[in-house]
């Protein structure tokens, strides 16, 4: 089991960027690899993805949301294996810090000798990196969900 922990500081409010990432349907419009994403019910999303030319879906559950503060999930069906946490930690009002903690299972050698190489963690400091320039290039979120699990 892999191990990343990755962050990045957004010139954002907290709320702003809190909604936005509750945006799941857009994660592929700043997720490398990301094709798409439905929002199956308040907490059961189904992704699927394409990286390297190997194409995969799973859903992924969310175990634990507390709104301007953390998101929590797991992955519960598919052939992708991982758990994480994304907390949101307000700097000042313009700005806030996105913490994303990540515990990716690779499977299959090819998977096993990219997360050797860094491949994974450098596809979610990647995507912080994009997920920064789409919500600042917006100023605002596409919409948001505010509920609690």
């Amino acid at each position: 089991m892999s191990k990343i922990e990755e962050s990045v500081e957004v010139a954002v409010p907290l709320t702003t960027v809190y909604d936005q990432w509750t945006r799941f349907e857009d994660f592929p419009r700043f997720m490398e690899g990301v094709e798409r994403i439905e929002q199956r019910t308040e907490t059961l999303t189904h992704w699927v993805t394409e990286v390297g030319g190997v194409r995969r879906e799973f859903d992924a559950e969310i175990t634990e949301q507390r709104p301007d503060e953390r998101i929590a999930w797991t992955t519960v069906r598919g052939e992708v294996r991982q758990a994480g946490v994304v907390t949101f930690h307000r700097l000042d009002d313009a700005r806030t810090k996105v913490m994303l903690q990540l515990d990716h299972d690779p499977s299959g050698i090819a998977d096993t000798v990219g997360d050797k190489l860094g491949f994974v963690r450098h596809r979610a400091k990647g995507d912080l990196e994009r997920f920064k320039a789409f919500i600042e290039d917006r100023g605002t979120a596409t919409g948001g969900w505010r509920g609690t699990a």
